[in-house]
């Protein structure tokens, strides 16, 4: 098993953050640009993958009492991930992604698991701050 983390202060309330990363119409606007998300019915999804033009049956749940979203491969386990919300005081959040590779053919490699962890949290980030500026002005 191999296993990734990457974590990000944003300047944002747990809930905004939160909010933004459960909505499951909206998972395309900051997971990986080569993962696409179809819900079907709660908690099962759909998740497309570019890289290898596959499509492949998963679960999301999000606990919104905790903060936490959680999504993992349904049918061969290969591979599950979580993001929890910590509120830090003052307005802002730190963001935490876990990912798991059960199955060494699923796991694309370090630098590119880190970069695309990076680059969502990135673009987490710039989607709650549309929307809280959004809601102020």
């Amino acid at each position: 098993m191999t296993e990734y983390e990457r974590s990000r202060t944003m300047p944002a309330l747990p809930e905004h953050i939160f909010d933004q990363a459960a909505n499951v119409d909206q998972l395309d606007q900051w997971l990986p640009e080569a993962l696409h998300v179809r819900a079907g019915e709660l908690p099962a999804v759909t998740v497309h993958e570019d890289r290898t033009d596959e499509d492949t049956s998963a679960l999301l749940r999000a606990r919104k009492d905790q903060m936490r979203l959680e999504w993992g491969t349904r049918d061969q386990g290969s591979y599950t991930g979580w993001l929890q919300v910590a509120g830090l005081g003052s307005g802002a959040s730190e963001v935490t992604v876990h990912l798991s590779f059960f199955d060494e053919d699923h796991d694309p490699g370090e630098k590119a698991v880190n970069d695309a962890l990076d680059h969502s949290l990135e673009r987490l980030e710039h989607q709650v701050r549309l929307r809280v500026d959004g809601a102020a002005g």
